[in-house]
């Protein structure tokens, strides 16, 4: 009989709290006293035995509790291919958005939803929970559809010799970007009138009706989105997983930006040929397809596709890789700006080395003692004279910005601290560069005429030296006998 968490504590404080057993009586009455230790020693380790066992116990009772509600369903968007009669007595196919649910079990288990397409994953080699385990069920998105295979129907290792499978792609994706999984269902099923399984023969499947499926082939990655600057190691997570062993599988894996498309890694089993690097090869036979970016790049942003092919089944996962540089920023200026009234001074703030293109550059100007007041400070006022230089493409594809305004000294003006804020996406917080301006009066005509005054005296003076001592210098030779 199992026990509940209380009345496991009160036989733990039953065993820390109850009076020790009675002395046991020895027909000798000359016990020693390191017999009597030794048998207190005894009683200590049973009661700590005892202890260890209850506590063992109650953890087993906790974790059967957290394992007694698994992931059971998921609902799901099913994406059917349907068959209609147009106006002219065509048949045409359309795409119909429909519910359904997911279920695990086993044969002959009732629907979650009896009036719902429900597809029963059944027990086999792969299990689909493991590779959504600890995840809630609302915030895991599900997709299924057919998986066309034009016609192709090839026995598959783990199926009967008389089953005729029909194929369903699905897709759960973690609503917070944690995860996608990708894999495909077998469903065992009759084969359609004229042999062959394309979208104009597939059998209707009704709402109510409940499939019964095996999962063929799995894909996980953990890194649906990455994003990274500039010079950075980055590994793409990509495993997968066949129903079978020693399959017969080909990886690969591209990378898709603004149409273009690039074969980076291939490896195909049964012939061992290898194209591209980036993947460990001996972590293959594990399942682990992880692609690894040793330096990034502006050129490495892109989608990258992982792709499992098993003949004639097909999976693949898209991967989102985002380069995003922080702009440097920057003045022309120092810390404090000092002119004179009247004088014009070009302020430039500019913005290097950023990437993706667009970046935002405001001046702001404002009263440095009520910036750090808390409440009742005026707002900083945006400068609506800014002029923006065209974007620079640097070497590296990275770009530069430069924003700037001609300042016009004023006395009015002076003290003012002047602040250039730079937005950009790879940033949290704007960074911003400030500098205070200083303006001093200018200089009156009377300073500057007695500096031109104490000039040419000092002028003069050096004249009429230099004009004696080469007298002087003229005399003494005159004087020389030789």
């Amino acid at each position: 009989m199992l026990h509940t968490p209380n009345s496991l504590s009160m036989k733990i404080a039953a065993l820390q709290f109850s009076p020790p057993p009675p002395p046991l009586k020895n027909e000798s009455e000359n016990t020693t006293a390191h017999d009597a230790c030794k048998a207190s020693r005894g009683r200590f380790t049973l009661r700590i035995m005892c202890l260890l066992k209850l506590l063992t116990l109650f953890l087993f009772l906790c974790v059967g509790v957290q394992d007694a509600n698994p992931l059971t369903w998921l609902p799901c968007t099913f994406s059917d291919y349907i068959m209609v009669v147009n106006n002219d007595g065509a048949r045409d196919v359309q795409l119909l958005q429909r519910s359904s649910i997911l279920q695990f079990g086993q044969p002959g288990d009732s629907p979650v939803n009896p009036h719902a397409v429900t597809f029963l994953v059944i027990e086999s080699k792969l299990d689909l929970r493991h590779y959504v385990e600890d995840m809630e069920s609302d915030r895991v998105a599900c997709d299924i559809h057919r998986s066309n295979m034009e016609g192709v129907q090839v026995k598959w290792p783990s199926q009967k010799s008389h089953e005729y499978n029909s194929w369903f792609a699905v897709t759960l994706t973690h609503t917070e970007g944690l995860f996608t999984v990708s894999g495909v269902l077998r469903h065992p099923c009759e084969p359609p009138p004229s042999g062959q399984q394309d979208v104009r023969n597939w059998p209707a499947i009704v709402d109510s009706q409940t499939l019964i499926t095996k999962v063929a082939v799995m894909m996980k990655t953990q890194t649906p989105t990455v994003t990274s600057g500039l010079g950075f190691q980055k590994k793409l997570h990509c495993q997968f997983a066949v129903d079978h062993k020693r399959p017969n599988v080909s990886v690969q894996w591209r990378q898709q930006y603004h149409g273009d498309r690039r074969i980076l890694f291939s490896h195909a089993s049964h012939s061992g040929q290898v194209e591209g690097r980036g993947v460990e090869l001996s972590n293959l036979a594990g399942g682990d397809l992880s692609y690894t970016l040793p330096f990034t790049q502006v050129k490495h942003a892109g989608t990258y596709v992982c792709t499992v092919s098993a003949f004639p089944l097909s999976s693949s996962l898209d991967i989102s890789l985002e380069i995003q540089e922080s702009p440097q920023v920057s003045l022309n200026v120092g810390p404090t700006l000092t002119l004179q009234e009247g004088e014009e001074k070009k302020v430039i703030c500019e913005a290097e080395n950023y990437y993706p293109l667009d970046v935002h550059i405001v001046w702001y100007k404002q009263d440095p003692a009520s910036s750090g007041q808390r409440v009742g400070a005026p707002l900083p006022k945006a400068l609506d004279n800014i002029l923006l230089s065209s974007h620079k493409s640097n070497m590296d594809n990275t770009y530069s910005l430069s924003g700037f305004f001609y300042l016009q000294a004023s006395h009015r003006h002076s003290g003012r601290q002047f602040t250039c804020t730079v937005s950009h996406q790879s940033l949290r917080m704007p960074i911003k560069k400030s500098f205070i301006l200083t303006v001093e009066e200018p200089t009156g005509w009377l300073f500057t005429l007695t500096v031109c005054s104490v000039l040419l005296i000092l002028l003069t003076i050096l004249y009429f030296m230099l004009r004696y001592l080469h007298q002087a210098r003229k005399h003494s030779l005159q004087k020389k006998p030789y």
